[in-house]
């Protein structure tokens, strides 16, 4: 009988966060199946791979193992053919392609994905900065912001913000509220910065009563009302036309990942970091 855990195990020389996400991209695929996943990261020499291979001799499963040293990976494949257990080999068979053709020898430095450069830091300011003007906070900060993003309540502000800070790029976003002036800093932000979102009215509806179950609230307030909603969406479009050198966007039935890729190649080029 087959048991009805299975073990997988998987080895690396770096944090194993790389090796993971394969296994688990891998085993979405097979579905009511007991897996437990057991990382080993950090591998640097042939002891480190022997306490492995020690522990899954203990509780037998399959090995998926990613080491740019070519000859630890060796020694993983040896051990494991010696111990009759199987083992896959995730990234050697890639770099030997790649290197073929690009026709130079890679680096065999284990972890040089997650490298600390500047790119990184840059990335970690925008999202640190984004997190603190979201929904209209520290207006005072808006002009500091490489996009500004405006629009009623759930049309997707803050995703899109988050969404466009892990691209390093500085994003504030202010809420459109009927009969609420918005922050008087925001006529200061160069328009081209500016985007206005919209969004189709009965799509609003099903975003905000479905935000409101999760809430465990009630949906029959003014908040999911179609008519509110009409007259909200209303009161942003005069908004928007007062401003017309603003770019405006409709995000109904759009992934965050498409707004933000129409954003960006509308304004590319009118956007520039410090």
């Amino acid at each position: 009988m087959l048991p009805s855990v299975r073990h997988v195990y998987l080895l690396s020389d770096a944090t194993g966060e790389t090796v993971e996400k394969v296994a688990r991209a891998a085993l979405t695929q097979f579905k009511d199946i007991d897996v437990r996943l057991h990382r080993v990261g950090s591998i640097r020499n042939q002891d480190d791979i022997l306490r492995a291979l020690d522990e899954v001799s203990g509780a037998p499963g399959i090995i998926f193992y990613t080491l740019v040293n070519s000859e630890l990976a060796q020694f993983v494949k040896d051990q494991a053919e010696i111990r009759q257990l199987e083992a896959v080999d995730l990234i050697t068979p890639l770099l030997y392609k790649l290197a073929e053709f690009l026709e130079m020898r890679p680096q065999k430095l284990p972890g040089l994905q997650y490298e600390m450069n500047s790119d990184y830091y840059r990335r970690m300011e925008a999202v640190d900065f984004t997190v603190k003007q979201d929904d209209g906070q520290e207006p005072r900060n808006l002009h500091k912001a490489d996009i500004v993003l405006v629009g009623v309540s759930r049309s997707s502000k803050t995703p899109l913000s988050m969404y466009l800070a892990h691209k390093g790029y500085k994003v504030a976003n202010v809420p459109i509220i009927q009969g609420i002036e918005p922050p008087p800093e925001l006529e200061q932000v160069e328009p081209e910065r500016v985007v206005g979102l919209m969004i189709d009215a009965q799509r609003l509806v099903e975003i905000r009563c479905a935000r409101l179950r999760t809430l465990r609230q009630s949906p029959r307030g003014n908040y999911a009302d179609y008519q509110q909603v009409e007259d909200e969406l209303a009161y942003c479009r005069r908004y928007y036309r007062a401003h017309p050198a603003w770019l405006v966007i409709n995000v109904t039935n759009k992934s965050v990942e498409e707004s933000a890729a129409e954003i960006l190649s509308r304004l590319h080029g009118e956007i520039r970091h410090d």
